[in-house]
This record gives C-alpha cells, sequence and structure tokens, in this order.
C-alpha cells in the first residue's frame, strides 16, 4: 500500500476545507444574514382583519336568507290541522284531549313522560320520529322501556294528526300491546 497516494488527496481536501471557511466568513456580513419578517406578518394580520370582517357579513346574509325562507315556506305550507274533539269523543267513547300521546297503543304515561323530555310532545311530531329513533328514547329511559317495539307508533300518531279517528281505532283494536 502506498501511503502518499492516499494522504495527499486527504491534505488537499482538509486544505480546501479550511479556505473554503474562511473566505465564506470573511465574506458573510451580519446586515445580510438577518433577514426581517415583520412586513409579512403584519400584512398576514391585516389579511386576517379583513377576512374575519368578511366572514361575518357572509354568516349575517346567511342569518337574514334563512329568516326569509322560513317565512317564505311557512306562507306555503299547509295550515295546522284542526283537532276534532267531538269526533275522537264519539269514537273511542271518551273525551280525547289534543296531543295526549298516550291515546297511541302501547304508551303510557311514563313512556309519554320520555318523549315530553324528548322534546316530542305532539302527534306530529312522533309522527315524524322514526322507529329508531324512538327506540333510542325508550332506551335512555330504562330497561323497563326498552322491552316495548315503537314500530306502528309513527303511524298511530299520524292517524291521530290527521283526525281519522276511525281508521286509528280499527287499527288500533288489531293490534297487540302496540305491535302488529
Amino acid at each position: 500500500m502506498n501511503i502518499p497516494y492516499i494522504l495527499i488527496p486527504v491534505l488537499i481536501g482538509l486544505i480546501c476545507g479550511i479556505l473554503g471557511y474562511f473566505i465564506g466568513k470573511m465574506n458573510a456580513k451580519k446586515d445580510d444574514v438577518t433577514i426581517s419578517l415583520q412586513p409579512e406578518l403584519d400584512f398576514c394580520r391585516e389579511n386576517s382583519k379583513k377576512l374575519s370582517a368578511r366572514i361575518a357579513e357572509l354568516e349575517v346574509e346567511v342569518a337574514n336568507a334563512k329568516i326569509k325562507a322560513s317565512t317564505d315556506f311557512q306562507s306555503f305550507a299547509e295550515p295546522p290541522i284542526a283537532f276534532d274533539d267531538d269526533l275522537a269523543a264519539t269514537v273511542y267513547g271518551k273525551k280525547i284531549k289534543e296531543n295526549d300521546l298516550k291515546i297511541i297503543k302501547g304508551v303510557g304515561s311514563k313512556i309519554e313522560k320520555l318523549y315530553h323530555h324528548a322534546g316530542i310532545d305532539t302527534w306530529l311530531a312522533l309522527s315524524e320520529t322514526s322507529t329508531e329513533e324512538s327506540q333510542a328514547i325508550l332506551d335512555a329511559g330504562n330497561e323497563n322501556f326498552s322491552m316495548h317495539n315503537p314500530e306502528t307508533w309513527a303511524g298511530q300518531a299520524k292517524l291521530a294528526y290527521e283526525g281519522k279517528w276511525q281508521e286509528l281505532k280499527n287499527w288500533q283494536d288489531d293490534l297487540d300491546g302496540g305491535k302488529e
């Protein structure tokens, strides 16, 4: 092995590295190395304020559009169906109170309280409640409620809301504890 052939390139590389370091050190100035980001930060902050103001304007526009849409929708919505307590009393042979959920076969006073606690306190609201939602409400009560099957309750509530008392009574006569 020939040592000079290995030693010469190592020494030349070391000398070049040291020279490069010193030349770079002499050419570097502290003012050039320090870069100020303050103008860019100020620009970003100003832009952020403008965007926040625009977001607030858009939120107001959306809220106004929702109000306008709801009032427009209400003018086209069907009026609520009038409750005829005399007809209900004739069919059932007893006085029926409007939106009494206990008229639904399978719903008692405790289940009615569960529904009221969940914000469902009208026949219309119950008629729009899915079987899964009803079961979740029952399951949230306790194990005594979770055994009930609310499969027909929305349909019964719809008939009650629409005032179809004879049809409701006939259907309920065929039900077994609120189940088909």
